[in-house]
């Protein structure tokens, strides 16, 4: 990330949601209460303000196909960004939850299956009818 920086180098983070292991981690626990200071409603957002305020991140990709998930991620785009000190607050409360720092070894989409395809309701049928 520095050498990016530095260099001006775009950087896109693909699933800064760690593949929904993050939710895992914070499953049943509140926001910390200095989340609101960034304006943040949800754990969605104080991940997603985390990333896009990197000094050397472009963009973000949360990949999801949710569109109520999509809803609560807009919301990172308004209210303040985390500065630094911010930034390693927001680091030291994650520290502190359990499972945060067995994040690498947790099962991709903790409780999710994908079939390499988003499903829609009624693309099947209407696919199915296509092929037919």
């Amino acid at each position: 990330m520095p050498a990016a920086a530095e260099r001006g180098t775009a950087v896109l983070v693909n699933m800064p949601f760690e593949k929904a292991r993050l939710f895992e981690v914070v499953r049943g626990q509140s926001l910390p209460a200095f989340a609101s200071d960034l304006g943040c409603e949800n754990w969605a957002q104080f991940f997603l303000k985390y990333v896009i305020s990197h000094p050397a991140v472009t963009a973000a990709i949360p990949a999801t196909t949710n569109p109520d998930h999509v809803a609560e991620n807009l919301g990172a785009l308004s209210g303040p960004l985390p500065d630094n000190q911010m930034r390693r607050r927001m680091v030291q409360h994650m520290q502190t939850l359990p499972g945060f720092d067995r994040i690498a070894q947790m099962p991709w989409y903790p409780g999710k299956q994908f079939a390499g395809l988003v499903r829609l309701p009624g693309l099947a049928a209407t696919q199915n009818a296509r092929s037919s």
